[in-house]
């Protein structure tokens, strides 16, 4: 019995890996990671992780020993190379492991600085995988001089770790404001505030021309002219999917690896899951790089591998930890016409409501969690609560929890 194939062994690959075995399935299971440590969470690596708050042994999203015990063939520094459609093989070096199906989790990598612009120097860094973290990690020492490139959420937190350990820190953010292309300008206000009030120096408008110094990065050359010293660089100006060996194989490729409602590839063997696979929603094609889409989306695909027949209703929500701010997301606010910002006693909680035709999209919930929960849940409903009772600061959470649940109520029965 030839089995599936797991290729990626992030947390979309082992989540679709321990659902197979959930749901009963005992035939063989291969997961592939060309990483050498075992399954991971990634978020934590600019946060917790580069904080030192959190070791290696948390990082892991199962015990070793889980493996083992669900037969999972798990093969680390396993970097596959090839798929062979019409043999139904893929190619680990000089090895070809066959499957009966296989499933291509290969998540995203962080887009690079040319190496003309100074990209290639030793002290520049992206965050993305366990060794980039480790790599950068003797680097956070009091006093240096640290430059972030690229004003999203990730900068913004790698920017908050920097802070906490004494770094003296500058962020640039070529687009007008930090947070332009996932947030309102409120969002992006209160973080600006936020973080100038840590004392990081934010240019928004601003464009790395290139980086220099001589085999070690030493300094930074921006759009105006200015010269800035620095003594390391952390890149974070977004991701883009690993699509190359489903691309090379001959599967249709759309803004990642192209799949079906059921993440079925153009080929009917083949399927896909997590941030490398777009996916049809809401009469579009999206693709979402999120921890919750990668096991919801990968537990589903285990079901329709093993013969269900489910489409994926994504339930988008996201968060980032700053400094003791924590924002959460709901929904997609892709096409907003429209924006209310809740306001609540406290200064440092907020919350900003998306709508585009009077139907709620999305919300972001600054420490405002029972704002977080009512807007998700309507979002999810497809409901929406009309912009005049957000915005009526003489109704508190819970009028709006019982608002949302007398729109709920009829869907529920």
């Amino acid at each position: 019995m030839t089995g599936f194939v797991i290729v990626g062994a992030g947390q979309a690959g082992a989540s679709l890996a321990a659902k197979m075995r959930a749901l009963g399935y005992g035939g063989p299971v291969t997961l592939i990671g060309e990483e050498p440590t075992p399954p991971y969470q990634r978020p934590p690596l600019s946060k917790g992780y580069l904080l030192r708050e959190m070791d290696l042994g948390r990082l892991y999203l199962r015990a070793a020993s889980f493996w083992k015990e669900n037969e999972i063939n798990l093969k680390l520094a396993a970097p596959v190379t090839s798929i062979d459609r019409s043999t139904k093989t893929v190619r680990v070096g000089d090895e070809s492991i066959p499957y009966d199906k296989l499933a291509l989790t290969t998540g995203s990598r962080p887009r690079q600085i040319p190496s003309t612009a100074g990209g290639s120097l030793k002290g520049v860094y992206t965050i993305r995988t366990l060794a980039d973290a480790d790599a950068m990690a003797t680097e956070f020492q009091f006093g240096r001089k640290l430059l972030i490139v690229g004003g999203g959420y990730l900068g913004l937190e790698a920017a908050a770790v920097g802070v906490k350990l004494g770094l003296e820190l500058t962020l640039i953010e070529m687009a007008p404001r930090i947070l332009q292309r996932v947030a309102a300008p409120p969002t992006s206000d209160y973080f600006r505030k936020l973080h100038s009030n840590h004392g990081v120096k934010i240019l928004e408008n601003m464009a790395l021309n290139r980086l220099t110094g001589r085999g070690q990065v030493s300094g930074a050359v921006l759009s105006n002219g200015m010269n800035l010293p620095v003594d390391f660089v952390i890149v974070a100006i977004g991701v883009t999917p690993q699509a190359g060996l489903a691309e090379e194989a001959g599967l249709e490729i759309e803004n990642g690896i192209r799949t079906d409602g059921q993440g079925r590839t153009s080929d009917p063997s083949i399927w896909s899951a997590g941030e490398c696979a777009s996916f049809p929603y809401d009469g579009r094609r999206i693709r979402l790089e999120s921890v919750g889409n990668a096991i919801d989306h990968a537990e589903l695909v285990a079901g329709n591998m093993l013969g269900a027949s489910e489409s994926y209703k994504a339930k988008p929500w996201f968060w980032s930890d700053q400094y003791d701010t924590k924002l959460q997301i709901a929904g997609l606010n892709t096409g907003y016409d429209h924006i209310v910002e809740r306001r609540v006693d406290d200064e440092r909680s907020r919350s900003i409501w998306y709508y585009k035709a009077g139907q709620l999209l999305a919300l972001d919930a600054i420490n405002d969690p029972r704002a977080y929960m009512v807007g998700k849940r309507i979002i999810e409903a497809g409901e929406t609560i009309a912009p005049e009772h957000v915005l009526d600061s003489s109704k508190d959470i819970k009028a709006l929890f019982s608002e949302a649940t007398k729109i709920l109520q009829p869907s529920a029965v």
